[in-house]
């Protein structure tokens, strides 16, 4: 079995990685990602364009613009521990504080989110929660033109799917997807290449006028959740995944299907 999220826009590379847990995290056990050559052409386009060019693009402010020129300029192989950090560690968002990885994960727990755990990336592709990343902004829906297509979709192909089927015949447990990222970031996997089953659970809450519905903010909070407790339960059976009740959420069987199971938490 095997989770897919996606990355977040908001980073942190300041925060020491010195947390009870996360202490014996040492340069020995991050990894690498595994499409970084792909990463680096990407880079290599990446920076012949201009600011102005970027904040078009990516509908981002002049100063975010500005910023992301400067990280595409300042991007460097080889990856370490001096100039990147663990991505599971670093992407900050609300789906990562809903995982929240830096105090809950103890080693074995990284051990196994490094087998059952992806991280979908315009940029890296395919992301293991202790590959190294370097600072940057690029969504998986930015309409970058490339020798490849006009989107960053076409531009992986079928990378992305080809890598997480080799990591689903090497994960522990059902050969299934959990699909805990975004419409966006799903887009870069084919389904019918990929050969298996994707489950897409579904976030609910209550709002003020007593109707369950998907609540952005709390919805990226859920999937963190839920991807922390596969990892830290070991959860290997897809029947299993009903079990969920992490932070008041229940199953709801009559408005599930079996594709799109449905958690709801009232007020």
């Amino acid at each position: 079995m095997l989770a897919v999220l996606s990355p977040a826009k908001t980073l942190d590379f300041t925060t020491p990685l010195t947390t009870s847990v996360t202490t014996p995290l040492t340069t020995s056990v991050t990894t690498q990602s595994r499409l970084l050559a792909e990463s680096q052409r990407l880079i290599d386009l990446l920076i012949t364009k201009s600011p102005d060019e970027i904040a078009d693009l990516m509908h981002i402010s002049g100063d975010l613009a500005e910023l992301n020129a400067r990280r595409y300029k300042d991007f460097e192989l080889p990856f370490s521990r001096r100039n990147a950090r663990p991505a599971a560690l670093t992407f900050a968002g609300d789906v990562y504080q809903g995982m929240d990885a830096a105090h809950r994960f103890g080693a074995r727990d990284f051990t196994e989110a490094q087998k059952t755990l992806r991280i979908l990336s315009g940029l890296y592709g395919v992301l293991r929660p202790l590959d190294l990343i370097q600072p940057y902004r690029l969504e998986m829906g930015t309409p970058l033109h490339t020798e490849r297509g006009s989107s960053l979709v076409e531009w992986w192909g079928s990378r992305i799917t080809d890598l997480l089927r080799e990591d689903l015949q090497a994960s522990p447990g059902a050969n299934v997807l959990v699909n805990l990222a975004s419409a966006e970031y799903i887009a870069a996997v084919d389904a019918d290449a990929l050969g298996v089953r994707i489950i897409s659970p579904r976030f609910e809450n209550q709002d003020s006028q007593g109707v369950y519905r998907v609540l952005s903010f709390s919805a990226k909070r859920a999937r963190g959740e839920m991807a922390a407790w596969l990892v830290l339960n070991r959860v290997r059976r897809l029947t299993a995944l009903t079990d969920f009740a992490e932070a008041r959420y229940r199953y709801v069987p009559e408005a599930s299907t079996p594709d799109v199971p449905v958690f709801r938490r009232p007020r």
